[in-house]
């Protein structure tokens, strides 16, 4: 006798699913019985359906039988292909109900759902820390196990996160993706650029709580805030000269171990901070960047022009 294709005269006991197939019926139980006849002689894993094993199988044989048409892209799982495809065709069938964002796959939604929900399923059993996505969690035990998995091929540089070694690398190639689109200025990591625009902008975010004095960097601000805690933080080991400013301190090692990095192109000129190189420079450039506002004299360092300027104050008084 032939069945209807239409016709589901097997039904689940449990719930209300039907189907035309007494297999099918017999594989849809074990969702609620919980058994998994299947097994995998490599590792045991088990599981309710054959194909599931197959899949897993895979694991172990590293066989991706499912290709890319486009691209030298294959895996083990047809699903997974069917995804991989909709970065070609550029199809994004998933969508925010709350915001409009499409993604083409569905985990990438279930993801991106929580940034409106606020759920953190993902949490630290060190310290407590919760997240959004797993690859985050992976990320934040590195902090714990002080693991860098990420090496530069060039250098003995390593780092715990991989867009980390993609910023360093620049520092090989050259590379400055990141343009101002107000002067000529590029830079090597997005962040830079944002704190280049404020010297544009005008903008000053870091406020001193206790005089209410505003800077663009925060670094100024640290430094700002010594003036009231009276503190100099770096000192030298050799000579106990002490300073608000780490680079300050940098430059002052040079003092003592006769390291003159900073090179002249057109003289045989060289000292140990780059500063000193642009003050040089100008000697040769003849550029006076620093003006009297009194009067039209102007000046290549800011030292000369503020023992100028009291020439000015003496008359006055």
């Amino acid at each position: 006798m032939q069945v209807d294709s239409k016709e589901k005269p097997h039904s689940c006991k449990e719930c209300k699913y039907s189907c035309s197939k007494k297999s099918s019926l017999v594989r849809h139980m074990r969702t609620h019985t919980g058994e998994k006849p299947h097994s995998c002689e490599v590792c045991g894993y088990s599981c309710s359906e054959t194909s599931n094993l197959l899949r897993h199988i895979r694991t172990h044989t590293g066989e991706k039988p499912h290709s890319c048409k486009v691209c030298e892209y294959s895996c083990s799982r047809k699903s997974d292909l069917l995804t991989h495809m909709r970065i070609h065709t550029g199809e994004k069938p998933h969508f925010c109900k709350v915001c409009g964002y499409s993604c083409s796959d569905k985990s990438s939604l279930v993801k991106h759902m929580r940034t409106h929900t606020g759920e953190k399923p993902h949490s630290c059993e060190v310290c407590g820390y919760s997240c959004s996505t797993k690859s985050s969690l992976v990320k934040h035990m590195r902090t714990h196990t002080v693991e860098k998995p990420h090496s530069c091929k060039l250098c003995e540089y390593s780092t715990s996160e991989k867009y980390n070694l993609l910023v360093h690398m620049r520092t090989h190639t050259g590379e400055k993706p990141h343009s101002c689109e107000v002067c000529s200025y590029s830079f090597s990591q997005k962040s830079a650029l944002v704190t280049h625009m404020r010297t544009h902008t005008g903008e000053k975010p870091h406020s001193c709580e206790i005089c209410g004095y505003s800077c663009s960097y925060k670094s100024t601000l640290v430094t700002h805030m010594s003036i009231h805690t009276g503190g100099k933080p770096h000192c030298c080991e050799v000579c106990g000269y002490s300073c608000f400013v780490k680079s300050t301190l940098v430059k002052h090692m040079n003092s003592h171990n006769g390291e003159k990095p900073y090179s002249c192109k057109v003289c045989e000129y060289s000292c140990s901070d780059k500063q000193s190189l642009v003050r040089h420079i100008r000697t040769h450039t003849g550029e006076k960047p620093y003006s009297c506002e009194v009067c039209e004299y102007s000046f290549s360092q800011k030292s000369n022009l503020l023992t100028h300027i009291r020439t000015h104050t003496k008359k006055m008084r």
